[in-house]
């Protein structure tokens, strides 16, 4: 029986990819065969960590440096890959930013912020997701197959108040996934969503050490009463970029632990 979790022969760029959930998926990807894992990442050494330990485990990993925000050099991020490797098959929009202006007064509200704090959130969360998918549709398109998943939050689909830049621009990714879905089914590549709640990333487990009661009063709202690992993240995106996800399309897959449920 053949594996339909199985990428081989695959070529995966991942966002993002230097810690936490980026990293995870990556693993993930080497681990189901992928031919190459392209770890991208703003900082090159992360992302070389997390390709070095990926091929000293037997994998094939690639670190390369570049800014989800900068559509020139997205485009010609995916054109040096396509001359390495061939064309990139998986796109993983992970990389995410919820506030990375740390002189910025986080607990304003939002109203009483503007531009300078918004212009990142948006520019990562939103444009990020624009420029990596333009980046790569025109190859899915010309060979005929593509996978794309974008990692979103709970936070657009539920609001947190204090995250509505983050949230909103989370919202706009989702559903830009969903109209590019429509737009490229007949070409066979999909483009789903997963959207993750409290997960025990770099950053989010520093703000749970320095405040041990916040972890205890989130958990009472989840189902699950744990938080979520990147393994946990790294399953549903294995899952929706492999085989076994080529009739599932546009859609948002919650990896919550029960935080909010579909209707």
């Amino acid at each position: 029986m053949s594996d339909l979790l199985s990428l081989d022969g695959r070529i995966a760029l991942v966002t993002g990819a230097g810690q936490g959930i980026g990293a995870q998926i990556s693993r993930h990807f080497a681990e189901h065969g992928a031919r190459a894992v392209i770890v991208n990442d703003y900082f090159l050494d992360r992302a070389q960590a997390v390709a070095d330990e990926i091929t000293a485990a037997g994998g094939s990993a690639f670190a390369v440096q570049g800014d989800v925000t900068d559509h020139a050099g997205m485009k010609a991020l995916a054109e040096s890959v396509r001359e390495a490797h061939g064309p990139i098959d998986i796109l993983v929009n992970n990389a995410g930013n919820s506030g990375a202006n740390p002189a910025a007064d986080v607990s304003a509200p939002f109203w009483e912020t503007g531009p300078e704090t918004w212009d990142s959130q948006i520019g990562v969360n939103f444009y990020g997701v624009l420029n990596s998918t333009a980046a790569v549709v025109p190859a899915m398109i010309e060979h005929g197959y593509g996978r794309i998943v974008t990692i979103i939050s709970e936070a657009s689909r539920y609001g947190d108040p204090g995250l509505e830049v983050y949230a909103g621009a989370k919202a706009g990714a989702a559903g830009f996934t969903r109209a590019t879905a429509r737009a490229l089914g007949r070409h066979g590549v999909t483009a789903n969503c997963v959207a993750i709640a409290a997960t025990l990333t770099p950053a989010i487990e520093d703000r749970l050490a320095q405040n041990p009661e916040r972890l205890k009063k989130m958990m009472s709202k989840y189902v699950i009463r744990r938080p979520g690992r990147p393994s946990d993240v790294a399953n549903a995106v294995l899952f929706l970029a492999s085989d076994a996800a080529e009739y599932i399309t546009g859609q948002t897959y919650p990896v919550n632990g029960g935080f909010t449920f579909n209707l």
